[in-house]
C-alpha cells in the first residue's frame, strides 16, 4: 500500500470509528491523556447535511492547546493527506498539553473533488468566517470551527496548498496585528522555527466588527496566536510537500513545547521575509499564456504572460507592477475577470 493509499484508508476508518460530537470544551476538561474522534453535525433548514470531523489528542502533562485544520479547500490534497499523516504518528503519550485537528473542514468539497467551493451551497469556506449558527452549510462549518475550535485554542495553524488551478510557491505567513505584539511575536518566531521560506507577513487593519472571512485571520482578530502554512499545487498530491508540512508540523509543536522527537534535532536556516504583496487580477475572460513559475523572480513592467479570445488572438499583455518573487499564480489556461491571476510577494522597510 503505497502511502497515498494508506491516508485514504487511514481517512475511512476515522470516519467510520467518530463519535458524536461533545462539545471540544468538554473534552479538554477530560482527566487523562487520550485520543477522541468527535463528529460535529451540519444540517440546514434545506435539508442540507454534513459534518465537521475533529480529533482531540490530550497528553499527560500540562502544555498550550495546539490546533490544527487542513481542508478548507477540499482540493488541497497535500494538507489534507499531511495531517492524516499527522493522526497516525503523534500519540498521547508524547504530547504536552493538546491538539486539536480538523483533518477535513470541508468534507463534501473533498469527497466531490470540487475546487474552492462547497458543493452543498456553492460557498467558499475560506471567506465564511465567523460564520453562522443558522445559515448553510458552509456558514455552519465556519461557525463551528470558530466556536468550537478558535475559541478553544491558544495556537491556531490552518494548513493550505494550491487548488486546482494554483501554482503555488511553499510559504509560511501570519499577520502583522500590531496592538497585540505577544501573539504576533509568537507566530513570527513559530513561522521562523518552522523552516520553510519565505516567510509572509500580511498587513491586518480590521476592527472587532468586521467579518474575518480566513480561518487564521478569524483566530488573528480573536487575540490567538495564529498562522498559516500554503504547500501544494494544481490540485495534486506530491510527497514533497506532504513531508514539508509535516516537518513545519512538528518544529512547530517542538518551539511550542507540545511535542519532542526523540534524536531529532532542527537544522536552522535563515528564511526570506516578505512583507508586503501585489495582487494582479485577471483584466477580462480569455486563455491565459504564462512561462513564468511561482517562486520565480520578476521586476518592474516585466511582462508576466497574455490573454488571448477563444480565437487566439491576444487581448491584453500582464505587466508586473513591483519587484518580487511569484508566491502563486493561475496555472491552467482558462481565466476569469476578477480572479487573482498572481500573487506577488515583496519586501519593503516598515
Amino acid at each position: 500500500m503505497n502511502f497515498i493509499s494508506k491516508a485514504i484508508f487511514t481517512s475511512v476508518l476515522f470516519f467510520v470509528a467518530a463519535v458524536s460530537a461533545q462539545s471540544v470544551a468538554t473534552v479538554l476538561n477530560e482527566k487523562g491523556s487520550f485520543r477522541k474522534d468527535l463528529r460535529f453535525s451540519v444540517k440546514t433548514a434545506s435539508q442540507q447535511e454534513t459534518f465537521v470531523p475533529v480529533t482531540v489528542i490530550k497528553g499527560a502533562q500540562n502544555g498550550p492547546v495546539f490546533s490544527i485544520v487542513a481542508g478548507i479547500h477540499g482540493y488541497e490534497y497535500p494538507p489534507i493527506i499531511a495531517v492524516q499523516e499527522l493522526l497516525n504518528d503523534i500519540k498521547p503519550e508524547n504530547l504536552r498539553g493538546t491538539i486539536i485537528i480538523v483533518p477535513v473542514a470541508n468534507v463534501e468539497a473533498f469527497q466531490k473533488r470540487t475546487p474552492f467551493i462547497n458543493p452543498l451551497d456553492q460557498k467558499n469556506l475560506n471567506n465564511a468566517f465567523p460564520g453562522s449558527s443558522n445559515g448553510t452549510a458552509t456558514d455552519q462549518i465556519a461557525d463551528i470551527i470558530t466556536k468550537e475550535i478558535i475559541s478553544n485554542s491558544e495556537i491556531f495553524l490552518d494548513i493550505h496548498g494550491g487548488d486546482a488551478n494554483e501554482d503555488l510557491l511553499p510559504f509560511v505567513c501570519y499577520y502583522d496585528r500590531k496592538d497585540t505584539p505577544d501573539n504576533t511575536k509568537l507566530a513570527q518566531n513559530l513561522a521562523s522555527r518552522s523552516q520553510m521560506s519565505p516567510i509572509v507577513s500580511y498587513p491586518y487593519n480590521l476592527t472587532q466588527t468586521d467579518h474575518a472571512k480566513y480561518a487564521f485571520k478569524q483566530a488573528t482578530q480573536q487575540g490567538i496566536t495564529a498562522l498559516s502554512i500554503e504547500a501544494g499545487k494544481l490540485g495534486t498530491v506530491q510527497k514533497e510537500n506532504i513531508d514539508m508540512i509535516k516537518n513545519a508540523v512538528y518544529n512547530m509543536l517542538e518551539y511550542s513545547g507540545n511535542y519532542h522527537r526523540v534524536g531529532f534535532k532542527t537544522t536552522e536556516k535563515k528564511a526570506k521575509v516578505l512583507n508586503r504583496q501585489d495582487y494582479i487580477r485577471v483584466p477580462e475572460d480569455g486563455i491565459f499564456y504564462s512561462h513564468l513559475k511561482s517562486g520565480e523572480s520578476v521586476h518592474v513592467s516585466q511582462v508576466l504572460g497574455y490573454i488571448t479570445d477563444v480565437f487566439g488572438k491576444k487581448k491584453q499583455e500582464i505587466l508586473s507592477k513591483t519587484d518580487g518573487v511569484i508566491l502563486y499564480k493561475v496555472g491552467t489556461p482558462p481565466v476569469n475577470k476578477g480572479e487573482t491571476l498572481f500573487c506577488i510577494g515583496y519586501s519593503s522597510k516598515k
